[in-house]
């Protein structure tokens, strides 16, 4: 490694040149914005991004441990890079995430080659233990209890010019049986509003369009911020929304996940009356049993979770419902589904993701008598899939004829070339495929993504929408300007760890400290 000013160090590969990276990552949205972090604080240790992951001098693995298979994926593609590893002098593997965390000394075990294991909890430590190991030629396993500062603390390279993740908190304070993340991620802790505002604030400033607001359970947002200075508020998300109302340039604000239990009504006011809120809802039901409910540690039954999706249809007619499912939980008999579908069939959800049991090692669900055989478990998700599958297709079929404003996207859909159709996301949430012909108001230069189209909905499918009557009107915008130009968003460390101050803390820029009467500051 070449010493420099700090900021300005390169690494360098075994014959001199700067050394790659690449990031692969498994599992959820907070995976996938905290591999953001990763790239950015490798990119400013003097890394770059490789063009080809395979040629990589450093691949990173950001994993997941909620799923059985993410297990197997882990190490089906550490076996595969044994042998490019072998042969390639300096090369280095690093395994961080949820998996990490969980299972620490397993990866090293059965993965030798290996050369860093960090944690959830350590993720800014990556460089320095990159540099030990190779400095030391020996593995370096770091992993942390607890959080010591917030990822928002440390450098992002961006994965889109056009929409952003932004994280509110970090852990999680319930209890599911079913569930790993709090005992990996750690018990929640909220951002103080105004750092959260001056992450939006920096996005928006490169262009970005949309931002996603992350947090394992977003609505408790409020209850346990970190900064002392700031006085616990229930109402918090709901403020935070319409903070976020105020931002000029930011035109698509989405959150997820909620959790039914605490789900309150001035979050769906502050949605229905917030122009650029996104009418679209992430409100995961798990089970429409009370009685698997209970089991799960879920704290709401199903009346009260069918009362919430009512009120948001009142407030907002249009809003689009997802929702996560999970088939074959411990003890659930062929009733407990069937109240589950009928819930399914009762809140008509735009898309549902849904999930076959397996146990976790380390949850309480792991060791529940009554385990659901794996046969009947399939086969029950199997008419679960057919129901929704239905009635994914009869809700799309309804929005056949309307018109609908597209943010452009790349990589989420696809690009026939015997239709000329590119893709699109919809305001709530739906995949459109659409076509513009030659009558179409196209402005000079071309659509690209990161661009807003309108379009008429002329047919359905369950999971997408076609457009292929033409574009009605086109508007180019700045993150199709980045896009074009390859250029994606680095915002810097913004905020001040767990609500401490540091040395050398930067203020927060006072156009985005309001958030209404929600003690932000």
């Amino acid at each position: 490694m070449s010493v420099e000013a700090p900021g300005e160090a390169t690494i360098e590969d075994a014959t001199g040149g700067v050394r790659s990276y690449s990031v692969r990552t498994f599992g959820c949205q907070m995976n996938v914005h905290d591999s953001e972090r990763i790239a950015g604080l490798l990119e400013d240790a003097g890394y770059v991004a490789a063009v080809d992951g395979d040629d990589a001098d450093l691949v990173v693995f950001n994993t997941c441990a909620v799923r059985e298979n993410a297990d197997n994926k882990l190490y089906g593609n550490l076996s595969h890079l044994a042998p490019v590893k072998a042969d390639r002098p300096g090369m280095q593997i690093a395994v961080g995430g949820c998996l990490a965390q969980k299972d620490k000394d397993t990866v090293r075990k059965r993965a030798p080659w290996v050369d860093v294991v960090f944690g959830t909890h350590n993720i800014g430590s990556l460089p320095v233990l990159l540099e030990r190991a190779r400095h030391n030629d020996e593995a370096q396993v770091e992993i942390l209890d607890s959080l010591e500062r917030f990822p928002s603390t440390l450098p992002a390279r961006r994965d889109s010019a056009y929409s952003g993740w932004v994280s509110v908190s970090v852990g999680c304070n319930n209890t599911c049986t079913f569930c790993i993340v709090p005992s990996l991620r750690g018990k929640e802790v909220d951002r103080r509003p105004g750092d959260v505002l001056a992450e939006v604030q920096a996005l928006v400033d490169q262009g970005v369009l949309e931002v996603t607001l992350l947090g394992q359970n977003v609505n408790a947002y409020g209850q346990s911020f970190a900064d002392p200075e700031t006085p616990r508020n229930r109402g918090a998300f709901a403020d935070l929304l319409r903070a976020c109302g105020t931002i000029e340039g930011l035109e698509r604000v989405r959150f997820t996940s909620p959790h039914p239990a605490e789900f309150t009504d001035d979050v769906i006011a502050a949605m229905a009356e917030t122009p650029n809120i996104c009418p679209q809802l992430h409100m995961p039901l798990q089970s429409g049993s009370d009685r698997v409910l209970r089991a799960m540690r879920r704290s709401y039954r199903r009346t009260k979770f069918l009362g919430i999706l009512d009120r948001v249809r009142e407030a907002m007619p249009h809003a689009a419902i997802t929702t996560d499912i999970i088939v074959g939980f411990p003890g659930e008999t062929e009733e407990d589904f069937a109240e589950t579908l009928d819930v399914v069939e009762k809140a008509r959800f735009s898309s549902a993701f849904t999930f076959q049991y397996s146990p976790r090692p380390g949850t309480p669900a792991a060791t529940m008598p009554d385990q659901v055989p794996p046969e009947v478990v399939t086969e029950r998700y199997q008419r679960l899939i057919a129901l929704q599958e239905r009635i994914c297709l009869e809700g799309n079929t309804a929005l056949v004829g309307t018109e609908a404003e597209l943010l452009v996207v790349a990589d989420e859909g696809r690009k026939s070339s015997s239709t000329g159709r590119m893709t699109g996301r919809a305001r709530d949430g739906r995949l459109v495929h659409f076509r513009a012909d030659s009558r179409s108001q196209v402005e000079p230069g071309g659509i690209r993504p990161g661009d807003l189209v309108t379009a008429v909905i002329t047919d359905a499918a369950p999971h997408h929408l076609i457009a292929d009557a033409g574009v009605l009107t086109h508007r180019r915008t700045r993150a199709g300007d980045a896009h074009e130009a390859g250029t994606l968003p680095t915002t810097p460390p913004v905020g001040v760890g767990l609500g401490m101050p540091s040395i050398g803390a930067q203020p927060v820029p006072e156009s985005t400290s309001a958030c209404g009467t929600g003690g932000c500051s």
